[in-house]
């Protein structure tokens, strides 16, 4: 996974995430929603400029003086946890 920052600011980020898809962007966008200083996140998978498919471009809007790159951050570690949580669930039940 490569990820290139299109556009940052005190408030907003934008962040181009090579190889991934729905799927992945969508449980990371959910995640994002559930902190309380993260106002806004979204990701586009075909912006109109690209002429086609294009790499997903997430976009987080923060309130409080958060940094957005710690709001990123810290949804990535749960989304980790959630994952591990998940596993060991699907395991214990097999």
């Amino acid at each position: 996974m490569e990820l290139r920052v299109t556009e940052s600011s005190e408030d907003e980020l934008s962040i181009e995430i090579t190889g991934e898809d729905h799927t992945f962007m969508n449980v990371l966008k959910g995640t994002l929603l559930e902190h309380d200083d993260v106002s806004a996140a979204t990701y586009d998978m075909n912006p109109e400029q690209s002429g086609g498919q294009t790499d997903p471009v997430l976009t987080i809007k923060t309130e409080g003086g958060v940094d957005p790159l710690d709001a990123l951050e810290d949804a990535a570690v749960d989304v980790r946890e959630k994952a591990v949580s998940f596993r060991e669930a699907f395991e214990a039940a097999a």
